[in-house]
């Protein structure tokens, strides 16, 4: 008989994890709110970075706060695994941060085992990735595709800008341009992240193997008319920004029948009214389009005609309009070789893994233009996420940490 198996520890796993959940948890909602560069974010970096150098790996940070424990040889490449700690407002337990626990205790496995790499491991717990300020900061300045015009130029949703949240925490956004490495300091790069969809539940998948994420854009769009008296206003002589608003949103199924595919998705999920008055005619709308698809093409396609239509309303609505691009993320093809491994130790472990894109966007997608990247997926519940109502049952995840560590064997020829 072979040998059995390395496996993980699933109640160290759920300790690790409940662990990361004690910050920023409320209990009036059951959410939690690790939101990029606040108090809860800085706080659950340096409880992680404890729980890293306590197990034996040599821990670092860089300037925008990305953290690494490498475990193995001290000097050459290695193979990266996590990622991130923050959250939504009000987000879910396992969105991001079941990754980086993950990583860990695929090293506490390996170590456990008395094994050693003959190429390092590094755990990662990558900064602001979920877009708090349109990107995904802390694999962007790992790969180094930051800008200096966008650091100092990127704001929340409130106004905050990148530079004043990182000041708070004693950081300086510039140092985000410090912060790039090399391709050869990597073999290989990967990432287990909830599915955050419905797709495997429905076909009763234990997990996902991920063969390209989606392209995201954001576009801030301002209506501007003119504020006046509800009652007394004609409706034929309005200038009602709202009017406007709900002319474009309206017509985006028919945009994406016409201009877009299987995997186009087009969301208005902020908008702000003014004055916002139940007696008045709304002079100006602002709202943002978040548009995603796994295909640059037809991104371009239906952002054309997004545009067109938002000239539409415009004049139908006897408005002023402006568009302002917040962001841009391209749609990025995963490394095939690292895939059909994937696949091929899914097998071994007896997993019905599949094959399928990703709609949101991950770390992964980042790190894919730096070195060979993988991600893989374990089911979510009703396919809820960023929401207190997320969940992913523990033995898919068992399932999917088992895959992770299995890969991670054979990447970094432990023995």
């Amino acid at each position: 008989m072979g040998q059995p198996r390395l496996a993980i520890d699933l109640d160290r796993l759920r300790q690790v994890l409940a662990g990361v959940n004690r910050f920023g948890f409320n209990p009036q909602s059951g959410g939690f709110n690790r939101i990029g560069y606040s108090d809860a974010d800085m706080a659950v970096r340096a409880w992680f970075e404890d729980q890293m150098r306590a197990d034996g790996l040599m821990v670092t940070r860089d300037g925008v706060a990305n953290l690494f424990g490498r475990f193995g040889p001290a000097n050459g490449p290695c193979v990266m695994i996590g990622s991130h700690l923050d959250t939504v407002p009000e987000g879910g337990a396992f969105d991001g941060a079941l990754g980086v626990c993950v990583g860990l205790e695929c090293v506490r496995a390996i170590r456990a085992a008395g094994l050693t790499p003959a190429i390092a491991i590094e755990v990662v717990a990558t900064a602001e990735e979920e877009g708090r300020f349109g990107g995904m900061l802390g694999s962007q300045s790992i790969a180094g595709v930051v800008t200096p015009e966008w650091l100092v130029t990127a704001q929340d949703a409130d106004g905050v800008t990148l530079t004043a949240a990182m000041a708070a925490q004693g950081l300086d956004a510039l140092n985000a341009l410090k912060a790039r490495r090399k391709p050869e300091d990597f073999h290989a790069f990967l990432e287990l992240h909830i599915e955050q969809g419905p797709a495997l539940e429905s076909r009763r998948r234990s997990a996902g193997i991920v063969h390209s994420v989606a392209g995201v854009r954001n576009l801030r769009v301002d209506f501007i008319g003119k504020a006046n008296h509800s009652g007394t206003t004609p409706m034929n002589l309005r200038a009602d920004a709202f009017a406007g608003l709900a002319t474009v949103g309206a017509a985006i199924p028919e945009i994406i029948a016409q201009h877009g595919g299987e995997n186009t998705r087009v969301t208005i999920g902020k908008v702000d009214l003014r004055p916002n008055f139940i007696h008045t005619v709304p002079g100006q709308a602002e709202f943002v389009i978040n548009l995603r698809d796994t295909d640059g093409a037809t991104m371009d396609a239906v952002e054309a005609a997004l545009r067109d239509q938002i000239e539409v309303a415009a004049r139908a609505c006897n408005l002023k309009s402006h568009i302002v691009e917040q962001s841009r993320i391209a749609p990025v093809k995963l490394d095939s070789t690292l895939a059909a491994m994937l696949h091929e130790e899914a097998k071994a472990l007896g997993l019905g893994a599949i094959s399928m894109p990703s709609g949101a966007g991950h770390d992964a997608q980042t790190m894919q233009t730096l070195c060979p990247a993988a991600l893989v997926f374990v089911p979510s519940r009703d396919g809820v996420s960023h929401s207190p109502e997320e969940w992913s049952d523990w033995g898919d995840i068992e399932r999917g940490a088992n895959l992770m560590l299995a890969a991670l064997l054979r990447l970094s020829g432990a023995r």
